[in-house]
């Protein structure tokens, strides 16, 4: 049986010059790309989250990642 999921993945810059990737598992599928930047960049601007390298200062990426499952076999139980 196929299963299907769906995942955004935001990846931010850190103070350090390294990426940080935060992702979310099934989110709206009318989700656009604005709304994704608008929460970035609040994230940013009002410095809700940190990392080991620092502060996040910048978007590096958004994807959002479609990908499906097909189980070809399961154990007698």
């Amino acid at each position: 049986m196929a299963t299907s999921a769906r995942t955004l993945r935001m990846v931010f810059r850190n103070q350090g010059g390294k990426n940080v990737t935060f992702s979310l598992d099934n989110p709206r599928t009318d989700l656009t790309a604005g709304e994704i930047e608008t929460a970035m960049e609040m994230v940013i601007d009002r410095n809700i989250f940190t990392s080991p390298g620092g502060d996040l200062v910048s978007k590096q990426d958004i994807k959002l990642i479609d990908s499906t499952t097909d189980d070809l076999y399961d154990p007698p139980a």
